[in-house]
């Protein structure tokens, strides 16, 4: 059994998507056009981005790919550039967040440990040859985490405190 399962790995999911979400509730709809620097993706491709980027691993891990043999990657990223680059609301991105993250969270925490321990090729180009399928979902969340420290940013650029920051603040309040 590892110590830290599929179950774990939802939680934290979930946790981290509830943040991405709350990041996303702060940002002002007119500010989503906005774009922190050169060759930076505007707050809502980069909300859209993170809302599908899930989608990648679950096909692989639902298909129970050993490989990465044989994958259209100029298909799938054509398409996902797509959907990513989709004109959406404030609330339909919240929308997307909300249902893809779920989607995500509910697959992997029906997996099981031996499936978790797998070993999945990579291609050439991709760093290490394999990972394990517990590394790979792990790193969606990862990936998530990144992408919100930029939205972070670009929340305190717009002028806005991150929701954790005065979560933070109102703890330390109130303990005086």
């Amino acid at each position: 059994m590892l110590p830290y399962n599929a179950k774990d790995i939802a939680a934290s999911f979930r946790t981290v998507r509830r943040n991405t979400i709350a990041i996303a509730q702060d940002i002002p709809e007119e500010k989503y056009s906005f774009v922190a620097a050169p060759e930076v993706k505007p707050v809502a491709k980069m909300l859209s981005h993170i809302a599908l980027a899930a989608r990648f691993q679950t096909m692989i891990h639902r298909e129970k790919r050993t490989s990465f043999e044989g994958i259209d990657f100029g298909r799938i990223m054509g398409e996902f550039g797509a959907e990513e680059n989709r004109p959406r609301t404030k609330a339909e991105l919240i929308e997307l967040l909300t249902t893809e993250g779920e989607a995500f969270a509910s697959f992997v925490e029906g997996l099981d440990d031996n499936f978790l321990s797998e070993r999945v090729t990579m291609r050439p180009g991709m760093g290490a040859q394999s990972k394990t399928r517990f590394e790979m979902l792990l790193g969606v969340k990862e990936h998530e985490m990144h992408h919100r420290g930029q939205l972070m940013l670009i929340e305190r650029l717009l002028g806005i405190m991150p929701h954790l920051t005065r979560q933070m603040q109102e703890r330390f309040a109130a303990q005086r």
